[in-house]
């Protein structure tokens, strides 16, 4: 009689988690599960100290939901993150006001806006998708709702916040800062180029836990000395951060009126589930936004930037932005390193030449 072993190895897309199938005499006899590799993406160089947590949650058995909440929760405690959370620089009143969002793979939503003295709001935005049927509250809701389920009040302002605060008062007599998330200008000769100040308006991040489970967050304090009262995309489901469960997620960082514009998440993850890979779709995101922010005629004459991380189910990942000068954070594998994604618009672009 001969008897034959055989192993057979395979992968569920949907969650991409990896069976060993054992057959004798091609009959199955014993199916083995195989975890993910727990991946965690975020934006900027802050990210690099996010993801570290993430990921020592990970590895931990807790679920990408668990990740993407306690990671960024570590730029919104850092004072020296001057456009997240504690010390994040205030609006054109003065005043600190933050904005967060939190996605499962289940679909389920949670997200702040414009809410004041709570130094976590993505922990907020997390109550809320867990414990309520709602998906967003704002300002003085969004704070008594903190308040009512036991977090405490801060202040947000810090020394550093107050003093460039001051400064900007007297150096633009008090003239909102209606469109720049940040100081950007384009990298020519002789002046600073996109992003170098180090003061970016958004981390986001997103994982995919051993089961193959993705989730996604953002968090921010906006656009410094903005308009009271303004929102970009950081809250927005769909354009600061989205979830499909059976394909992947993204999340987004930059101008967020540009990103919401696009609905650029949303759009991220839409092409990675029409087949591209995660990094097809993060420039097919980035070339999308750069076409809406001409035919709007808005903003034309200003330099701006707009970065997406993305992760599929499969647990590939990929990154680009508009314009040169955008950081992506990626642990995975023993290796948390920070990388200049790719872009779609030359160093050299000059709007004006459009």
């Amino acid at each position: 009689m001969n008897s034959r072993f055989s192993i057979i190895r395979f992968t569920i897309e949907i969650q991409n988690n990896a069976f060993v199938l054992l057959f004798f005499n091609n009959s199955p006899l014993l199916v083995i599960f195989v975890t993910m590799e727990p991946l965690v993406i975020s934006t900027w160089k802050h990210g690099i100290a996010a993801n570290e947590k993430a990921i020592e949650i990970l590895q931990n058995g807790g679920t990408s939901l668990d990740a993407v909440e306690e990671g960024v929760k570590v730029a919104e405690d850092d004072p020296n993150v001057l456009s997240v959370g504690f010390g994040g620089l205030p609006d054109a009143e003065g005043r600190v006001t933050l904005d967060a969002a939190i996605m499962d793979w289940k679909a389920r939503i949670g997200a702040v806006i414009c809410v004041e003295h709570i130094k976590n709001p993505v922990s907020v935005a997390r109550l809320i998708l867990e414990n309520t049927e709602h998906v967003c509250l704002a300002g003085e809701g969004a704070y008594n709702f903190a308040i009512t389920n036991g977090f405490q009040p801060d202040i947000l302002h810090t020394e550093n916040s107050i003093k460039k605060y001051v400064e900007w008062k007297k150096g633009n007599f008090g003239r909102s800062q209606e469109f720049h998330t940040d100081e950007y200008k384009v990298k020519r000769s002789g002046e600073l180029g996109i992003n170098e100040d180090g003061n970016h308006d958004t981390i986001g991040m997103v994982a995919i836990d051993k089961d193959g489970q993705i989730s996604a967050s953002c968090t921010t304090s906006g656009t410094a000395w903005k308009l009271h009262g303004r929102v970009g995309d950081s809250p927005i489901i769909g354009a600061g951060l989205y979830v499909d469960g059976e394909v992947g997620g993204a999340a987004s960082t930059g101008r967020g009126e540009e990103c919401v514009r696009a609905c650029g998440s949303f759009l991220v993850v839409e092409m990675m589930g029409r087949g591209m890979s995660p990094q097809e779709a993060c420039e097919y995101a980035a070339k999308r936004v750069i076409k809406l922010n001409l035919l709007s005629h808005k903003n034309r004459d200003h330099d701006y930037q707009v970065g997406f991380i993305a992760v599929n189910v499969k647990g590939e990942y990929g990154a680009a932005s508009v314009r040169e000068g955008f950081d992506y954070a990626l642990c995975t594998r023993g290796t948390n390193t920070l990388i200049n994604s790719k872009f779609i618009i030359d160093e050299k672009f000059v709007i004006e030449d459009l």
